[in-house]
């Protein structure tokens, strides 16, 4: 597992200044989910982080759902920038 390879995409600063937006709570789970992914490479049946990925996959698709209700340009900068696939379901 690869540590250091996630993305620094939001500033320092701006971590400080909002941890509580949208766009921070997305970059936080989208890390997790990555970090999990990597972690099922090497322990297959470890079902019960299974499960938490599924709590963190939904957490992140109900906040995705949210922004792009409320802001269609902020969800579509965000979905580039951190390189997740559009939501088929709306």
């Amino acid at each position: 597992m690869v540590k250091n390879s996630f993305m620094p995409a939001i500033s320092q600063e701006k971590k400080e200044n909002n941890p509580g937006s949208v766009e921070f709570q997305i970059f936080k789970f989208t890390n997790r989910i990555r970090r999990l992914t990597s972690h099922f490479e090497l322990h297959r049946k470890d079902y019960l982080s299974q499960r938490g990925l599924r709590k963190i996959l939904g957490k992140r698709q109900r906040l995705l759902s949210y922004l792009s209700k409320k802001d269609r340009i902020r969800y579509k900068k965000l979905i580039n920038q951190f390189d997740i696939r559009e939501s088929q379901i709306r």
